[in-house]
């Protein structure tokens, strides 16, 4: 599960920002050049999600997904990235054809925060932004990633 497994296949990406919550998702364009923020699915546990996140890669024409792993700022995992890789194994057992890379999403949380904060999004707009944005900054940085493999 690792970004040259997606670099292997050839169309649209789906970029996962995992959240207890609720769950951003991103798609790129077919030339994986761009990535778009296409809205958030509700929290419910790690199989409604991994569903969930598998009906949406399907709609989307995705053959590759991206989900965020929060690793901490000193480099070591906790139970938060624990989940987020059963969340990926779990897409990969319902869809076993789905290319799936855990990226490092340090920050990502961050600069959508600074984003929001820069267009003064405020209040429950906010909340309904920020995890599909972080989605799409986790895709878009595999995607930057993958033009230099």
């Amino acid at each position: 599960m690792s970004i040259e497994d997606i670099k292997a296949t050839t169309g649209r990406v789906m970029g996962v920002d995992f959240g207890e919550a609720r769950t951003g998702l991103a798609v790129s364009d077919a030339a994986r050049l761009l990535a778009s923020g296409i809205g958030n699915i509700p929290g419910g546990g790690l199989e409604k999600t991994a569903e969930l996140v598998v009906n949406a890669a399907k709609e989307q024409r995705a053959v590759a997904v991206v989900i965020g792993l929060p690793v901490n700022m000193n480099g070591t995992e906790g139970p938060r990235a624990e989940r987020a890789r059963r969340l990926a194994e779990l897409v990969a057992q319902r869809e076993p054809t789905l290319a799936i890379a855990l990226m490092d999403e340090r920050m990502t949380t961050m600069a959508a925060s600074r984003f929001l904060n820069e267009t003064n999004t405020r209040g429950k707009k906010r909340k309904g932004v920020i995890d599909t944005l972080s989605a799409q900054i986790i895709l878009q940085n595999a995607l930057d990633r993958l033009k230099q493999l």
